[in-house]
């Protein structure tokens, strides 16, 4: 008896758990999310855009998404994950396939908002769920085996959005993939209902009454951690939206050339995530957080300097390295600071802050990079991304998560 006891209580194989099927959600989830950005260069020539108003198809969809976060974090906690994943998966794409119908810029825009919109509930329920299917000490590479699936789009998604857009303009990449998206939706519906029933909901209510709650000081640490997010990661996630447009009118290369660049940003989150996971389950969350938001401004300091070639993919390759190890860490930190009760809400905030920021902060570096070009706008956001952190980490002490 005592050895079957302690049979069943050896923590099961990554792979005999529901985690592959929530990578490969992550990756129908951010199929079509992932196609604004390397294909931002054919909609400003399409629409004749300037900076500031290009900021906008990336600031829509962040904008919207950002505030979808909020109510999806909070319906979570209450009425279970089924409804707000399958949304995030089916309602993204239908709403992709209206953005690869549209016509004008104003229902472009329009679309692109629905779909931000409807991606918001993803995050804030798959998170927790992915996190309490494995053991305490195993968190953090968990959460960073499903980032897998999220990069595996953002590395294909230039690619193909380079490889159509080239055939059949940049709507063409909207709708081919809009299709397998739907699918996919479909499908992980009937998996997702089957799976997180109304016993599951009451099972994580009955856990959340005896979890202990986190050690003293997590509501300073959470505050520091997201300003930290607000702040540093809204400069950060500024210049991704230009990044494009930066390599075409700096650097020279051509509008294909610049959307499939962005594939070796998200190359190395096929293999990093888990890596950083794998650390923050040794040596604790914090570190790992403070360093490579250091790194980060380092990396956007020195983005400006390498011309088009070797050194410049290199720069790009560590960006997205940095951006890869440091995510599914901060998902673990998080979860540490947090009962159950109130993570999906906690994680719809960290997700509101991480994409409503660099949104808001798009424009107003679009007219920045207009008066001051794009080197000045490198200096700048990369100065004040490890100021940012230098400040927040002195409030970060005292948390081993």
């Amino acid at each position: 008896m005592t050895g079957k006891n302690t049979k069943s209580a050896k923590p099961k194989s990554f792979f005999l758990t529901a985690l592959p099927f929530y990578i490969l959600a992550h990756g129908a989830h951010h199929l079509l999310t992932a196609l604004p950005m390397p294909l931002l260069p054919y909609i400003r020539t399409e629409f004749s855009l300037d900076y500031t108003q290009a900021s906008f198809v990336t600031s829509a969809f962040a904008l919207a998404n950002g505030a979808a976060q909020l109510p999806a974090g909070w319906l979570a906690d209450r009425i279970g994950p089924t409804i707000l994943i399958t949304v995030g998966i089916l309602g993204v794409a239908i709403a992709g396939l209206l953005v690869g119908l549209s016509q004008s810029f104003i229902m472009l825009i329009a679309f692109i908002i629905l779909m931000g919109l409807l991606a918001g509930g993803y995050h804030p329920a798959a998170t927790p769920l992915i996190s309490e299917s494995v053991e305490p000490n195993q968190r953090g590479r968990a959460l960073g085996i499903h980032l897998i699936g999220g990069n595996s789009s953002f590395f294909i998604a230039p690619v193909i959005a380079g490889m159509v857009a080239g055939t059949w303009g940049w709507r063409g990449s909207f709708l081919w993939l809009a299709g397998p998206t739907a699918v996919f939706g479909i499908l992980f519906y009937f998996y997702l209902r089957k799976k997180h029933s109304k016993s599951h909901i009451e099972e994580r209510q009955k856990k959340a009454e005896a979890e202990k709650p986190p050690a003293p000081g997590n509501i300073r640490r959470l505050s520091a951690f997201l300003t930290m997010t607000v702040l540093g990661g809204g400069a950060v996630m500024s210049v991704m939206a230009f990044l494009t447009l930066y390599i075409v009118d700096d650097l020279g290369a051509s509008e294909e050339v610049a959307a499939s660049l962005l594939s070796i940003i998200f190359f190395s989150g096929l293999w990093a995530g888990p890596v950083g996971g794998y650390l923050s389950d040794k040596i604790g969350s914090v570190p790992i957080i403070i360093v490579s938001s250091l790194i980060g401004g380092i990396i956007i300091y020195i983005l400006q300097f390498p011309a088009l070639g070797i050194a410049f993919y290199i720069v790009l390759f560590l960006m997205g390295l940095n951006m890869a190890l440091r995510m599914p860490v901060a998902e673990a930190f998080i979860m540490g600071e947090t009962i159950s009760k109130y993570r999906s809400t906690l994680f719809g905030i960290y997700y509101f802050t991480m994409h409503y920021t660099g949104a808001i902060f798009a424009p107003f570096m679009g007219g920045f990079i207009e008066k001051w070009g794009f080197h000045t706008c490198f200096s700048v956001a990369g100065i004040a991304v490890i100021v940012i952190t230098s400040v927040c980490s002195l409030f970060m002490r005292g948390s081993k998560a």
